[in-house]
């Protein structure tokens, strides 16, 4: 690997190794200290590698650096003082005594804790994702600004403010005890979960970005698998459902930007070794009696790696979006189940169901509906489609839209 690629590619996958190691350390009230100290890291990297080589262990180079750093840090005095509070210096000098342990094994740890930790309860949904993203993942602001089509003065202060109230209630960077294991597990999951659709369904038109979101939350989830207390079978099937998902990633658009609808998609192009996979943790996921969500959902997603249009297939899908609905409901998987109940039962059941829903603030909603009258009331199609086309947002969802108004 080049050198103007390699800095980028280590930032992304050790910026959060070793932030989450100095977190350990310095607590998580300081995560600014331990962010700023492999900030620093990574910028000594640029300075010097350019003009003296790539070290011949690039990583062990990076961890070396960071750890002299972190013990100048705790030596300072004024950081004492300023920053860090009386009740932990002790603790502080103690650990400067020893050495800093950036082993793989402390590095999972650490980063296990540290994702228990950013996505705690008392933090909102979205600010656990930004933290993730910045903390875990070695995403930059402006690249979160990018992924939540936000900038950079809203997530700093999103960032700033979860932080404040980690630092503010005391949370502390550890595992929960085996009591509040299961509970706290379920807001993981929530925040991966969410982390992967924010790239799978983003709006932004970065597909570079898009794709490293998705793969940044199926890297975490396989995290919790490795780990033996949070290898559960609801984790299993969240993983299974990313990795059917992530399948079909490169015939999602075309090589203009351009959407590529379901059934237009070149199969040949779905990747069918993270289908295989995916399978094998839907079987895993299959133990105990638990179902969670991401269960059903994977199921949907599974049938859909299966290219053959048969009645087979969607009134499977129309049974598992059922099952879902009834086991967590929105308005977004009501809307999903339509088209299948479209597949079954024709196109006029699914708009008796869809006019049900009422999503009229909803670009799919309307979308879908053309599609749906498309056959039988031209008129009718083209007003939900046009109408589709004032909500939509994004210059790819327009094209896709324009493409629908001039089949007509």
């Amino acid at each position: 690997m080049q050198q103007k690629e390699l800095i980028p590619h280590l930032f992304r996958t050790e910026f959060g190794r070793i932030t989450a190691v100095l977190c350990k350390l310095f607590g998580i009230a300081n995560v600014n200290i331990a962010e700023d100290i492999t900030s620093e890291t990574f910028l000594a990297a640029l300075n010097t590698w350019p003009y003296k080589g790539i070290p011949q262990n690039p990583q062990a180079w990076l961890y070396t650096v960071a750890k002299n750093k972190a013990k100048n840090a705790l030596s300072r005095q004024q950081l004492f003082d300023n920053t860090i509070s009386p009740a932990v210096q002790a603790e502080l000098v103690t650990k400067h005594e020893m050495e800093i342990d950036l082993s793989d094994e402390n590095i999972t740890d650490s980063q296990l804790q540290m994702l228990f930790t950013v996505c705690h309860p008392l933090i909102p949904a979205e600010a656990q994702i930004g933290l993730a993203l910045r903390i875990l993942c070695g995403f930059g602001i402006d690249e979160i600004a990018g992924a939540f089509l936000s900038n950079k003065e809203t997530i700093n202060k999103r960032l700033f403010r979860a932080k404040e109230r980690l630092r503010t209630e005391n949370v502390k960077l550890e595992l929960p005890s085996d009591n509040e294991l299961s509970g706290r597990l379920q807001s993981v999951l929530t925040t991966l979960y969410l982390l992967f659709n924010e790239g799978y369904y983003s709006e932004t038109e970065n597909t570079i970005l898009r794709q490293e979101l998705c793969e940044e939350a199926m890297r975490l989830t396989k995290m919790l698998l490795n780990f033996p207390l949070t290898n559960k079978p609801e984790v299993n099937a969240l993983f299974a459902l990313m990795c059917f998902h992530a399948s079909r990633f490169e015939a999602r658009k075309d090589k203009n930007g351009k959407v590529v609808l379901y059934n237009d998609q070149d199969d040949d192009l779905w990747d069918k070794k993270l289908i295989a996979e995916g399978a094998t943790y839907l079987s895993k996921a299959s133990q105990g009696s638990y179902l969670s969500k991401y269960h059903i959902e994977a199921g949907i997603a599974y049938w859909h790696t299966i290219k053959a249009d048969t009645i087979k297939k969607w009134e499977s899908i129309l049974q598992l979006y059922n099952h879902l609905l009834s086991v967590e409901y929105s308005p977004v998987a009501a809307l999903n189940r339509t088209y299948a109940l479209a597949k079954v039962k024709g196109n006029e059941a699914a708009i008796i169901e869809a006019e049900k829903l009422n999503l009229t603030n909803n670009h799919f909603y309307h979308t879908l509906l053309g599609e749906l009258y498309k056959d039988t009331d031209a008129v009718k199609a083209k007003e939900h489609f046009m109408q589709a086309l004032k909500l939509a947002k994004t210059d790819t969802d327009k094209r896709t839209i324009f493409s629908k108004i001039d089949a007509l």
